[in-house]
């Protein structure tokens, strides 16, 4: 064989073959991202309705692509060395969190369809549509590198999005806190992704776990430094304590459909990323960042219920202020179950699945319920729900089951479930003391649920014209306005799904008796 002849023969070796089933979910999402863009420069002002129902389109397509992926596990972008070594794996894991994350970018697409009037609607859709994609790709990322790619791409059209009221204050300082915050904790896991580099000489996952196994003794400072910087970087996007403090202004400043988005997507990215570098990275070094997640897990329950006890119901934009809050709490609990794997094995991480899973059915209803009555009642305090029900009695009934599942009290039997399967991973690892943090949380968590609850069926005080979702007409009359058909939609998948799941909890439960790896 020539010395051209032998060249071409390893070129040809290093050629990667692609698997476009695998990454069809991420790859539509971002292929409909492009579409948008460039229609928004040639489609009509009049006609920019159409971009919406694209981006539905889109997301939808996203969705269905993720079936013909349940019969196994795909695997593509593999070393041409060794093909057991891949960059994305389309597990059983992966497609779980696809799933949620596409699912909760349509929900926001359809919160934003009657809302996008008063952003630049082409940037709005595009944006939307890049920071879903890099959501639904991370999940599957199975080397450093692209988690940190695919992390990014999630986060940096997050905080355009935050900030896309022009001429809006709050907005504008939400988005630079954000992304203030978010830029340092991104520069901190870089660190620390270089230092685990150094320590094995690999990025992908699973050779990274292999050579943490037996590091030489001149590298173990380095390689632990090395993992629990990498954290920092998740832990942000999670909203963990000390790295919650972004959240309240954040979600208060943005659109309400982003505000959404981030407490359902945005926290979900960052739990498949730090479960992806925790139990496939870094097993062998559960010693240190199994007691971390714990104690994060307990202060982040705890200051995040804390922060929600002490909102007042008359404070401009306290029912947003109480969501973020419950949405610190509720990190809290998703962090028990990858804290437990450290200690009881990596099966423990099917709990954080099964509970982000219910949590993001009706923390979306929950703030579709908020973006219906937002639109007469723009401080959106929480004293402007008392009397929805006698206004808007399904819209009311709704959110008293959203917050019910969230409180995990019947009817809202799945956030009962999904709350006991978290309490029970803590007890089973032997954190008996991180199950009475959560104990005391729940029931703290009780007041400030129920207390929301009980505002929806009160009558108002003062004039009648203050009640939710009405106003009053030239003639001293309420006049109820109807309620955009998209948001009525999303209000009621997200109602209906929640009925489904606390009907038959094993829908969602069963991820946790899995191996999802």
């Amino acid at each position: 064989m020539t010395v051209a002849a032998e060249s071409a023969a390893s070129a040809a070796g290093l050629v990667q073959s692609v698997d476009w089933l695998a990454i069809a979910p991420p790859t539509i999402t971002a292929a409909v991202a492009l579409i948008v863009l460039l229609a928004d420069l040639f489609v009509p002002e009049h006609r920019k309705p159409l971009l919406g129902g694209i981006t539905i389109a889109g997301l939808v397509a996203a969705l269905i692509s993720l079936v013909p992926l349940l019969h196994g596990d795909r695997s593509t972008f593999c070393l041409p060395t060794d093909a057991a070594v891949c960059s994305y794996t389309a597990d059983h894991f992966a497609l779980v969190i696809q799933l949620l994350v596409l699912g909760g970018a349509l929900l926001t697409a359809l919160l934003s369809l009657h809302d996008t009037w008063k952003l630049p609607v082409g940037e709005y859709w595009f944006l939307l549509l890049s920071s879903a994609a890099g959501a639904a790709l991370l999940p599957a990322s199975r080397d450093l590198a692209t988690l940190v790619v695919a992390l990014e791409v999630a986060s940096l059209p997050a905080f355009a999005l935050v900030g896309m009221r022009r001429g809006d204050r709050l907005s504008s300082e939400a988005a630079l806190k954000f992304f203030l915050s978010s830029v340092t904790a991104t520069a901190v896991m870089l660190l620390g992704v270089s230092f685990v580099y150094v320590t094995t000489g690999s990025l992908h996952l699973t050779r990274v776990a292999a050579e943490l196994n037996d590091v030489p003794g001149q590298f173990e400072t380095l390689a632990e430094a090395g993992v629990a910087l990498t954290l920092v970087g998740f832990a942000f996007k999670t909203a963990a304590a000390p790295f919650h403090f972004w959240v309240p202004d954040t979600y208060v400043g943005a659109p309400l459909p982003i505000a959404a988005y981030l407490s359902v997507v945005g926290k979900a990215v960052g739990f498949s990323g730090l479960i992806l570098v925790t139990v496939v990275a870094f097993p062998s070094y559960g010693n240190v960042w199994g007691p971390v997640l714990a104690v994060l897990a307990a202060l982040t329950m705890t200051v995040g219920n804390v922060a929600a006890l002490r909102q007042s119901s008359t404070r401009a934009w306290s029912a947003v202020r109480l969501l973020a809050w419950s949405s610190v709490g509720q990190a809290g609990y998703l962090l028990v179950p990858i804290a437990a794997a450290a200690y009881a094995g990596h099966e423990r991480i099917g709990s954080t699945v099964a509970y982000a899973l219910m949590y993001a059915v009706v923390n979306l209803g929950a703030f579709a319920v908020v973006a219906l009555v937002a639109r007469m009642q723009p401080l959106n305090r929480i004293s402007d729900y008392a009397g929805l029900y006698s206004r808007r009695p399904l819209a009311a009934l709704s959110m008293g089951f959203f917050l019910l599942c969230l409180a995990g009290l019947p009817p809202g039997i799945i956030g009962l479930f999904a709350k006991v399967t978290v309490f029970s991973t803590a007890v089973d690892a032997g954190l008996g003391w991180l199950a009475v943090v959560m104990a005391v949380n729940v029931v703290i968590a009780l007041y400030y649920y129920l207390q929301w609850t009980a505002v929806l069926f009160r009558a108002p005080e003062g004039q009648p014209e203050q009640a939710a979702g009405a106003e009053a007409s030239a003639h001293g009359e309420l006049v109820v306005h109807r309620a955009p058909v998209a948001v009525t939609a999303a209000i009621a998948l997200t109602a209906v799904a929640g009925v489904v799941l606390s009907g038959a909890p094993q829908l969602v439960l069963r991820f946790a008796g899995v191996n999802l790896f």
